[in-house]
């Protein structure tokens, strides 16, 4: 069993940023977990803090493809936080991807190389 640093990469598979990501986490010899939103769903318990951490603006995806696919009144319905926790429980992705877990607490969204190798770095 391989030890992890505790990062955590939240993401779907087939997404070429979550690829790009975890291509970089291996390449810098970062240890990682990575969890499939396809297989496993949004885990309940981690959303409200990724909520608090990032903000829902920021985590709920609106220039995906499925958010350009979902009916008027399910993206009206997702104007406040509660409204966006529960469309990214039923529909993992619109979660802008990655979300990423860092060993000291931190939460960021989306792929920066810049940012993960200062987090890195710690």
């Amino acid at each position: 069993m391989t030890q992890t640093t505790g990062i955590t990469l939240y993401g779907i598979p087939n997404c070429d940023t979550v690829k790009k990501a975890r291509a970089w986490l291996t390449e810098q010899g970062l240890a990682h977990t990575f969890h499939d939103f396809k297989k496993q769903g949004v885990p309940a318990g981690q959303l409200p803090g990724w909520m608090a951490a990032v903000g829902w603006e920021k985590l709920l995806n609106r220039q995906g493809t499925t958010w350009r696919k979902l009916d008027a009144a399910t993206q009206a319905a997702a104007t406040d936080a509660a409204g966006a926790a529960a469309l990214m429980q039923q529909q993992p992705s619109v979660i802008k991807r990655p979300v990423v877990e860092w060993p000291q607490g931190q939460v960021t969204v989306g792929f920066s190389p810049e940012a993960w190798a200062a987090l890195a770095a710690r």
